[in-house]
C-alpha cells in the first residue's frame, strides 16, 4: 500500500520513522512518501520536504511566516492529490496537519492522526474538526482518552507512549568511550536541552549557559539538535568550558547526572531516562500573552512530566520565573542527594502510568486493519 506521512519536527520524525518500520514488517509492499526528516528518510521512501523548513514556533513567529506556510500547505495538497495514497498519516504538528486533513478527506483518502493535538491544553473547540475530518485518532497519554471520549464523545485509541519504544530499543553505551570521543572529562554531566527551533534556543540557551560558573564541579554539555551544527551554537558560547554533542541526546542523557530542559517532548524523554531535571520555558511577550488567554484554565502544568503524573514532580520555570536566581536554586535542589531519591520514585510511578511498550506496532496494526477490512 501507499502511505503518505507528515511530520513537522524532530520528535515527529522519530515517531514516524518507528511507525514506518512497523508498517514495513506488516506490509512487505509498503511505499512511503513523506514530509519529515533524516530518520524517516533512513527507513526508505521519498522525502518531499524536510521539517527544518517548517520549524516555526509561537503565534507571532507563525504569523510572520504565514505566507511561507500557506505556500507549503498548497504544495502538500498538490503532492497528495498527485500521489493518491491509500492513507494519510499525520504525526503531531497539528497546526499544519489539520489544514491538510479536510483536503485529503474530500479526496476520499482515509485520514489517521498519530499523537493527538494538545486540545486539552487550549482550543478545545477544534475537537469538532477532528470528529469531522479524522477517521482514526491515536493518543499517547492516558489522560487524553478520557478527555476525548468522556468529555467530547470522540472515540480514540490509546496506544501507549512511543518514547518508551524508542528508549527501550537502545543498547548500553560505553561511557568512557563516549566521554573520550566528545572530550567531556570526568565531571558529572549536566545536560542542556534547549530545544531544536531557533526561537526557543535563542530564548532559553543563553541563561542555561550563564549559570555554568556557579557549578564548577559539573560539566555542562549542550545536546545539539539534529538540524543544528556546532557553528550555530558557538555564537552563544563565551568560553570553552561548555561541551557539545550533536544529535546524540539519548546517549548523553544516559550518562548525565541532571538536565536543564526546554518544555516539550524532551522533558518526558529525560524523565524516562530517570534524570532529575528543571523544565524551562520562555517565548516572546506577545506569544505568551496570547497563550495565557487561550490555554485552558483547568491546566495546572506545562511540562508533559507533570501533566501525566498529575502532580508537580519536576520544577517548571516559565517566562519571568525563568531567570538566573530561580534557575540556580532549582538546579541546586535536584543535585541535592536528599531530593534525588524522591525524584526517582516519582519517575517510576510516571513510567507505570504510561503503560507498556509497543505503540508503533499497535498503530501500524490498526492502520492496516482499517485499510484491509471488508
Amino acid at each position: 500500500m501507499k502511505y503518505y506521512l507528515i511530520a513537522g519536527e524532530a520528535s515527529g520524525d522519530l515517531h514516524a520513522s518507528n511507525l514506518m518500520k512497523s508498517l514495513q514488517k506488516k506490509d512487505a509492499k509498503a511505499q512511503f512518501r513523506f514530509w519529515g526528516g533524516d530518520l524517516m528518510q533512513s527507513v526508505g521512501g521519498t522525502l518531499v520536504t524536510h521539517y527544518q523548513e517548517l520549524a516555526f514556533m509561537g503565534f507571532w513567529e507563525v504569523l510572520k511566516n504565514s505566507f511561507t506556510l500557506s505556500r507549503y500547505i498548497k504544495a502538500c495538497k498538490k503532492d497528495i492529490e498527485h500521489y493518491q495514497p491509500d492513507v494519510l498519516i499525520m504525526v503531531d504538528y497539528s497546526g499544519f496537519n489539520l489544514r491538510i486533513a479536510p483536503f485529503a478527506k474530500a479526496l476520499g483518502i482515509p485520514t489517521h492522526f498519530y499523537i493527538a493535538p494538545k486540545l486539552w491544553a487550549w482550543n478545545e473547540k477544534r475537537v469538532e474538526k477532528l470528529k469531522k475530518y479524522i477517521d482514526k485518532m491515536y493518543v499517547i497519554f492516558p489522560f487524553e482518552k478520557d478527555f476525548f471520549e468522556k468529555k467530547h464523545h470522540y472515540p480514540v485509541e490509546y496506544v501507549g507512549n512511543p518514547l518508551q519504544d524508542a528508549i527501550a530499543k537502545r543498547g548500553p553505551i560505553n561511557e568512557d568511550l563516549f566521554r573520550k570521543k566528545h572530550q567531556l572529562g570526568n565531571k558529572p554531566i549536566i545536560a542542556l536541552l534547549p530545544g531544536s527551533r531557533s526561537q526557543e534556543i535563542r530564548k532559553i540557551l543563553p541563561l542555561m549557559l550563564s549559570i555554568s560558573p556557579d557549578f564548577n564541579d559539573y560539566q555542562f554539555v549542550i545536546a545539539g539538535a539534529p538540524n543544528r551544527d556546532f557553528d550555530y551554537y558557538q555564537t552563544y558560547l563565551s568560553n570553552d568550558t561548555i561541551a557539545f554533542v550533536k544529535n546524540n541526546t539519548y546517549d548523553l542523557l544516559s550518562i548525565s547526572y541532571a538536565a536543564l530542559v526546554a518544555s516539550g517532548t524532551a522533558t518526558l524523554e529525560t524523565a524516562l531516562f530517570k534524570i532529575p531535571q528543571v523544565v524551562c520555558y520562555q517565548t516572546s511577550a506577545l506569544t505568551y500573552a496570547i497563550g495565557k488567554k487561550l490555554v485552558s484554565k483547568e491546566l495546572q502544568y506545562i511540562s508533559l512530566v507533570n501533566l501525566v503524573a498529575d502532580a508537580s514532580i519536576v520544577s517548571e520555570l516559565l517566562q519571568d520565573k525563568y531567570n538566573k536566581t530561580h534557575l540556580i536554586a532549582s538546579l541546586k535542589a535536584i543535585l541535592d542527594p536528599q531530593n534525588r531519591k524522591k525524584i526517582f520514585e516519582n519517575y517510576l510511578d510516571l513510567e507505570e502510568k504510561l503503560g507498556g511498550k509497543g505503540a508503533s506496532e499497535r498503530v501500524a496494526s490498526s492502520i492496516i486493519k482499517s485499510l484491509t477490512k471488508d
